[in-house]
């Protein structure tokens, strides 16, 4: 990625030095509480990723070097203001003001206006505060758990989670929200979640072009975005934790569908093709 030229975001806040360490997750009571914040996060809109394992228990031990951690902060900061420029200027183009999210660096846990949020949930977005949280050790966990490394494949996750702004600005968020409420099961419920998702990796494909159009991209950094959105895909996560694959409990979509749904994003550079809820 060429991103050395950009700005920083001026809209990042640090709360790494009040970071309360990591945390474990297992079938304990560690793991069901963790699930239960997960469900609340659901309830919410919030994206607490997929990277929950509720059939095994592991510590996270993720660490980063501190020249790492800073070359990440620097890069997520960057990242953050490009797409406060692309989005900006989309939201202008159609009428619209553009908010700008805020994207809060933290260590183990930390409190959101949606509940405890924590490093072993991976980045999320809540609507309620319109932050995006992140703890810098995922890079770590995408190289070693994910096998999905490269800067641009983690810039991808926080242009996903920015994708669910955008959502949240556009009222998509608060929609899909009252038709879960309104589901007659949980499976269809499920699958508004999965079209949620879906929609925010084909805004993080429309962020992407652009980035492709400045020429700061190379066809190896693509190549490494495209591992990523498969391997958070829920047939992939559920295989490596249960050894089985239950669709009709996707919250995120498949390997397939989020790689898809990320091209299509990417190729076009078009939002008004990321309509995931229509009925094909």
């Amino acid at each position: 990625m060429r991103l050395g030229d950009l700005r920083r975001s001026k809209n990042v806040e640090d709360r790494r030095a009040s970071g309360s360490g990591r945390m474990s997750v297992g079938r304990g009571k560690g793991g069901i509480l963790t699930f239960i914040i997960v469900l609340v996060g659901a309830y919410y809109g919030v994206d607490l990723s997929g990277l929950m394992s509720g059939q095994e228990s592991y510590q996270q031990t993720s660490k980063l070097e501190s020249s790492e951690e800073a070359h990440l902060e620097e890069l997520s900061s960057k990242v953050l203001a490009s797409t406060e420029d692309i989005w900006g200027e989309y939201f202008k183009q159609n009428g619209m003001a553009y908010k700008e999210p805020t994207l809060v660096l933290y260590r183990g846990a930390t409190q959101t206006a949606c509940g405890t949020g924590q490093s072993a949930m991976g980045p999320f977005y809540c609507p309620v505060d319109q932050k995006v949280y992140i703890d810098l050790s995922f890079y770590d966990d995408m190289r070693k758990r994910l096998k999905a490394s490269g800067e641009f494949a983690f810039s991808y996750v926080i242009a996903h989670e920015v994708g669910h702004h955008v959502q949240n600005l556009l009222g998509i968020t608060s929609k899909t929200q009252r038709e879960q409420m309104r589901a007659t099961s949980k499976a269809a419920a499920n699958q508004i979640s999965v079209n949620v998702e879906l929609q925010a990796d084909c805004f993080a494909g429309v962020w992407g072009h652009q980035l492709t159009q400045q020429h700061r991209l190379e066809q190896s950094d693509i190549e490494d975005a495209f591992n990523a959105a498969q391997a958070v895909g829920d047939d992939r996560l559920q295989q490596q934790s249960r050894g089985y694959v239950v669709p009709d409990s996707f919250t995120h979509g498949s390997s397939a569908q989020r790689l898809a749904w990320f091209k299509k994003g990417l190729t076009t550079g078009n939002p008004s093709v990321c309509n995931t809820f229509k009925k094909i």
